[in-house]
């Protein structure tokens, strides 16, 4: 009996940085389980390249080397380096988690 292969799954490095941006924002926590959400789905599907990202979360955008996602009804970014891999499924690693503001502010140039 031939064993089953496990389905291919991203890989979500740096979860801990949503706790610590709940923790460090007043009146976010309540946001928490939005930020979860976002993570469960990224451990759940298969990204090969930007366009699996963008199918996944259609608002999500390539700025320079990063990815950014909107979360919680554009409320807040996030901003990941992903590695994409033909032969496997990406590598996420959380970058920044900025409310929209401080995403405004942000300078990545």
């Amino acid at each position: 009996m031939a064993e089953e292969a496990k389905p291919k799954r991203n890989h979500l490095m740096s979860r801990k940085m949503f706790r610590d941006f709940v923790a460090s924002h007043r009146g976010t926590e309540r946001d928490l389980e939005t930020f979860l959400a976002w993570c469960k789905t990224v451990e759940k599907t298969d990204w090969r390249n930007f366009g699996d990202a963008k199918v996944t979360f259609g608002s999500a955008d390539k700025i320079g080397d990063l990815t950014c996602f909107n979360v919680g009804g554009n409320k807040y970014r996030v901003l990941a380096e992903v590695i994409f891999r033909a032969d496997n499924s990406a590598m996420v690693l959380i970058r920044y988690v900025l409310t929209h503001k401080e995403y405004d502010k942000l300078d990545l140039g």
